[in-house]
This record gives structure tokens, sequence and C-alpha cells, in this order.
């Protein structure tokens, strides 16, 4: 799909995005901090190590072992481990620091013909660099916030607005384009339609090809759910029959295809 569609100032969506980490993060006592996060095998510290590990390796080597892995889970967990043994203090620094820098990379790439160049990220496929530099940090800081640490904190979810929730699920229909072309299923023989309500929301459809298209194309199938709740059931965080999904038209053909879907 192109993920040109959003009109919206992607620098200004990823600070606000910043801003609220950074704010959650002050927030922390020290319990807190080493609490188990909803992540699996991650502490509440351990989520902010992986997001300053990603900014940080835009300036290191191991942007290349982020973008040539063959399991980008895996890779993630491997930076993260080599930040275990570091205070709190010096997780938030590494974050506010490489953070800021890359915001300031992101948007002189973004001037140059290099922003339309397709990049590897890991087993997830190939996506526009700018694209990765902005609305991807965007999905992975707001999944790991509202999906991962405020839940298992016991604290509110941060609210969002409409330009994030957008590039949000930019992110998350072209990991999912990709996911569906690579897989072929042979399930996927006509049109499924993809309708989701609220702010960033709008009409995708799915084609037999796994190329998804936004609008309003038609479809044998629609599934129509709440635009927030879309990172949290779409990534198998929550199962999405216990959020608010409803299937229009073929039924059988819409549960088929919620119960393959896991956007990584």
């Amino acid at each position: 799909m192109t993920t040109d569609r959003v009109s919206v100032n992607r620098f200004d969506a990823l600070r606000r995005e910043r801003a609220d980490v950074l704010a959650a993060c002050r927030s922390f006592n020290d319990s807190e901090w080493h609490a188990p996060s909803a992540a699996s095998g991650w502490r509440v510290q351990d989520v902010i190590a992986h997001m300053g590990s990603g900014f940080h390796a835009m300036f290191s080597a191991s942007v290349l072992k982020v973008l040539c892995s063959n399991d980008i889970e895996r890779t993630n967990d491997t930076l993260v481990d080599q930040r275990r043994g570091r205070s709190p203090e010096q997780t938030v620094a590494e974050y506010e620091r490489w953070s800021r820098r890359s915001i300031r990379l992101a948007q002189v790439i973004s001037r140059t013909p290099v922003a339309g160049i397709p990049v590897p990220l890991g087993e997830l496929g190939r996506f526009k660099l700018s694209t990765v530099l902005t609305s991807a940090m965007i999905f992975d800081h707001h999944t790991h916030l509202r999906h991962d640490i405020a839940p298992a904190l016991n604290m509110p979810a941060p609210p969002t607005d409409a330009d994030r929730m957008a590039l949000v699920i930019e992110w998350m229909m072209a990991v999912l384009e990709n996911q569906l072309r690579a897989a072929s299923p042979p399930w996927l023989d006509r049109l499924l339609a993809i309708e989701l309500l609220g702010i960033g929301g709008g009409m995708w459809v799915v084609k037999p090809d796994g190329t998804i298209t936004s609008g309003n194309h038609g479809g044998i199938a629609r599934v129509r759910a709440s635009a927030l709740e879309f990172p949290e059931w779409a990534t198998r965080r929550a199962p999405w029959r216990s959020r608010d999904v409803t299937i229009v038209g073929d039924e059988e053909y819409g549960i088929q295809f919620l119960d393959v879907l896991n956007v990584v």
C-alpha cells in the first residue's frame, strides 16, 4: 500500500509521542521501573531501553543488525539484554538523547531523495526510509506505552490524537500488506474491507493478492472496529473477540481473516 496518504506533520507527531514517554518516565518510582510490563520478559525499564536502543541504533553499527535481522523480536531482545545492568536514569538519558537526534535526522532525510528509498526491516519486509523513521517509531511508542506499560502499572494511558493514530495505523497496514503478500494465504480469494472508526480511522480494502488500498471499494466482508482499539487486538495483545469488533457480510470470511491477523 502507499504510505503517502497521511498528510500530517510526522515530526511533530513523533515529538508529541516522545513527550508522552518522557512524562511517563518522570512519574515512575523505583518499584515501577522494575515492575514486569505486559511485554513478555521485559520490565518497564526494559521497554524504555528498547525504545532508546532503536533510536541509538540509527547512529551505530547496530542498525545493520536491525535492518538485516531474520528475527526482529530476538534482535530487540538482544539489544535490551545489553542494557539490563543500567540504572533508570541511564536508560532515560539514552532515550532522551538519541530520540532527539533521530527526529532531527529524519527531518533532514525527508528533504532528500533518500527518504523514498525502500529499506528492509527484518522479516517485516521493505518500507520507505521516511516511514521507518516516523510512523514505525510512533507505532512502537504507542503500543508499548499504552498497551504494555500503562496496564501493567494500572496507570491511565496517555491520550493521543488523530495525527498520531493515523500514523500508527498507516504503519500497521503497511506491515499487514507485506505479511499477506509474503504468505499468500489460499483463503484470501475475495475483497475484504476494514473500517476503523474514530480518530485516525478510515476505510481500507484487502485484495486477494494481499495489496491494501485506502478507500471504500467494497468487499464480501467488512471488519468494523474502533481505531483506538485496533493496535491492541491486531498485535494480539488482546483477543479480537473481547473488543468492539463486528463483521458485516460474510462472517466466516471475516473470522478467518481476524483469526490469523497478527501485526508485529
